[in-house]
C-alpha cells in the first residue's frame, strides 16, 4: 500500500477510536488531560536511579491501555518516531555514568540504570499520551485547553493544523496516483519533477484550505474557538481524583517505600 494512503488510513483509524462509545472516551476532556499532564510530570520528575518507584508508575499506563481496550502494538507504532530519540539519548549512560547503585539488594552499575530509567520514562509519556489522543477527539483536547486558559491563539493553531494535516494528506495522495499513472513503469518520483509536484501540491492544499475555511466562516466561525459546553459527571470528577492521588502516594512512597 502506498506510503500517503497508509498514513490516511491511520488518521481514520484514530479518529475511529476517538469516536468509539467507550466510557474512558466519554469522560470530561479536562480531567483527563490533567491527569495525563500530572502523570508525565511525576514520571519525569523521578529519579534517575529510582527504577523501583518507576515501574510502580505503570499502574496508570497499564490500566488505561487495559480497561480503555487500547493495542499497545498500535501505540507504539504510531509514536515509532519519537521511541528511536529517547533510545538514542540514553544509550550513552552506561559510557559516562560509572558509578554503582543498588537494586533490590545488588549492585548495578548506575549508567545502565540511569539508561533503563530514561527508555522507561519516554515509553511511559508516549503510551499517555496516546492513551490521551486515541480517547479524546482534537475539538474536546482544544475545549479542555480553553478551559484552562491557554491563549486562543495556540488552541486554534492545534485544531487547524491537525484539519489541514487530512487536507494536503488527500491532495498529496491524488498527485501521486495521478503521476503513477502516468509513468506506470517507473519507480517513485523523478528528482526533476519534485519542485513542480511540490508546487503543485501547496496550490491544490491552499486552494482546499480555503474552500475549508469559507465553510467554517458559514458556521459561526469567528477567530475564536467556542464549543459547546460539556456537563460534568461525578465520574468525570472521581477520575481524575482518585488517580491523582494514586500516583502522588506511589511518586512519593507513601506505600510504605
Amino acid at each position: 500500500m502506498d506510503s500517503i494512503e497508509k498514513k490516511i488510513l491511520e488518521l481514520n483509524r484514530l479518529q475511529d477510536i476517538q469516536q468509539r462509545s467507550h466510557w474512558m472516551n466519554n469522560l470530561h476532556p479536562l480531567g483527563k488531560l490533567l491527569i495525563s499532564v500530572i502523570y508525565i510530570f511525576l514520571v519525569t520528575s523521578i529519579d534517575k536511579y529510582d527504577i523501583v518507584t518507576l515501574i510502580l508508575m505503570s499502574v496508570y499506563v497499564i490500566f488505561t491501555f487495559i480497561i480503555g481496550e487500547l493495542s499497545v502494538k498500535e501505540g507504539i507504532y504510531r509514536m515509532r518516531l519519537i521511541l528511536p530519540l529517547v533510545l538514542f539519548v540514553g544509550i550513552f549512560n552506561p559510557f559516562f555514568d560509572k558509578s554503582s547503585v543498588m537494586v533490590a539488594g545488588f549492585a548495578v552499575r548506575g549508567g545502565i540504570v540511569s539508561m533503563l530509567t530514561l527508555v522507561i520514562k519516554g515509553l511511559y509519556t508516549v503510551f499517555a499520551v496516546y492513551a490521551l489522543i486515541a480517547t479524546t477527539s482534537i475539538d474536546d483536547i482544544c475545549y479542555a485547553l480553553r478551559s484552562i486558559k491557554v491563549p486562543k491563539i495556540i488552541v486554534i493553531v492545534i485544531m487547524l493544523i491537525y484539519r489541514y494535516i487530512d487536507v494536503m494528506a488527500g491532495e498529496a495522495d491524488r498527485i501521486y496516483t495521478a503521476y503513477r499513472l502516468r509513468a506506470p513503469g517507473q519507480k517513485g518520483i523523478e528528482y526533476r519533477s519534485w519542485g513542480t509536484l511540490v508546487g503543485q501540491w501547496l496550490l491544490r492544499s491552499m486552494d482546499k484550505a480555503q474552500i475549508v475555511y469559507e465553510s467554517m466562516l458559514l458556521r459561526g466561525f469567528r477567530g475564536d474557538f467556542i464549543p459547546k459546553k460539556k456537563g460534568v459527571k461525578k465520574l468525570d470528577v472521581i477520575y481524575p481524583l482518585v488517580w491523582a492521588t494514586v500516583l502522588l502516594l506511589i511518586r512519593f512512597h507513601a506505600f510504605g517505600a
